[in-house]
């Protein structure tokens, strides 16, 4: 399964940014996504594409079996949902924070921009989790650019986003991350990126990002491009419609290597957190 990726980041003057300024409240739902706002902001997003905060928490361990389905059919009208995982002594509030905010920008990134044809409002529409750190739509739509663009540095080996990963076995020598390593393991030739965050509980996005860094590092194999289709038969004079186009990995690739910091190992999520969290602190 392919991940939406929109080519290009929000419009400056969207549909969140209409709706902050006219602070509004309720369910905004896209084709990928459906943002809850209140007086506004946005608190939640429920993604089609990335791994959401209920699979984050029972990848690391903190829910235990149907604890997600238990909190959400014990929410109640007063939308406590997330109240009730800390009160059950499951996660703290700060967990619960950091976590919920992860998840968030994952969705986001998937889910923006949002076209105002292709959405609906449902005025006054909430979340079951509940209000647990609203986010400004400047803040969010800043933070999912800067994730393009990080994505776009890779551009030449997209090819991987939508293919299952296979692995290069034996493997060359290069830096790689616990995270990485741990996609490499389960890597079999048959889940993509999407499946493998899914099955890790992890970010949607630093998938993409690390499987692109490994298919540049020579550690994943990039797909191969389909056959071309058979020129016409050549008449007499005439000329032949040009070269065939060079895909990543083939042989007039081989010069693109990457950048260094674009190997770094770093992860991207925690540096964009400390970022949003003193936007946060600034804006809210």
């Amino acid at each position: 399964m392919g991940l939406p990726i929109s080519p290009h980041p929000p419009a400056p003057a969207g549909l969140l940014d209409r709706f902050a300024a006219e602070r509004v409240t309720g369910a905004l739902s896209g084709p990928h996504g459906c943002f809850y706002l209140l007086d506004g902001a946005v608190y939640c997003i429920e993604g089609t594409a990335a791994p959401g905060l209920d699979l984050r928490l029972a990848a690391s361990g903190k829910l235990p079996p149907q604890g997600w389905q238990y909190a959400a059919e014990t929410a109640g009208p007063q939308q406590s949902g997330g109240q009730f995982l800390v009160g059950k002594g499951w996660l703290t509030q700060g967990e619960l924070e950091i976590c919920h905010l992860a998840a968030l920008l994952d969705a986001a990134f998937f889910a923006l921009p949002l076209a105002p044809e292709t959405t609906t409002f449902t005025p006054g529409a909430g979340h079951w989790l509940g209000v647990i750190r609203p986010v400004s739509a400047t803040a969010l739509q800043q933070a999912t650019a800067h994730r393009r663009l990080l994505l776009d540095r890779l551009r030449p080996w997209a090819a991987v986003d939508s293919s299952p990963v296979v692995p290069v076995h034996p493997h060359p020598p290069a830096p790689t991350t616990s995270r990485q390593r741990r996609l490499l393991a389960l890597a079999d030739g048959r889940h993509t990126p999407y499946d493998l965050a899914r099955a890790l509980g992890q970010s949607a996005f630093g998938t993409l990002l690390d499987i692109r860094r490994l298919a540049a590092a020579g550690l994943v194999r990039i797909p191969r491009a389909p056959a071309p289709a058979p020129l016409p038969r050549r008449r007499p004079g005439a000329g032949l419609n040009g070269p065939a186009p060079v895909t990543p990995g083939g042989p007039a690739a081989a010069w693109q290597l990457p950048e260094p910091e674009i190997l770094a190992t770093a992860d991207p999520d925690v540096a964009l957190l400390v970022r949003l969290r003193t936007a946060l602190e600034e804006t809210l």
